[in-house]
């Protein structure tokens, strides 16, 4: 199984509305595609900004090509990403996982 976990941050005062924008897209969207095994996200207040890791599950690297291209190692984004002020790492992080468990518990 892979793990495929981007981080993201936002100013704390757009961590509700930059919530509910990530289950309405990325999770649901990597939800939606056959293989994907789950999806979590784990949200950390530091200070004046929220700290965003999203980690999706999947069965094999066909799926994960399926969500985020021929180029996985690199971060989806989406057009209304910049009305949060989201501050995106370009690199996801991804490696071979024994289950499909949320990583964030």
């Amino acid at each position: 199984m892979i793990s495929r976990t981007w981080n993201g941050i936002v100013s704390i005062h757009m961590k509700d509305a930059f919530e509910k924008y990530e289950y309405e897209t990325e999770i649901r969207d990597t939800t939606i595609i056959k293989g994907n095994m789950g999806a979590y996200l784990k949200i950390v207040e530091q200070g004046e900004y929220a700290h965003f890791y999203l980690c999706t599950k999947w069965d094999t690297m066909a799926s994960v090509i399926a969500y985020a291209g021929n180029k996985p190692t690199i971060a989806v984004t989406y057009p209304d990403d910049e009305q949060f002020g989201l501050i995106s790492d370009p690199i996801v992080i991804m490696q071979e996982v024994a289950d499909a468990e949320n990583p964030f518990l």
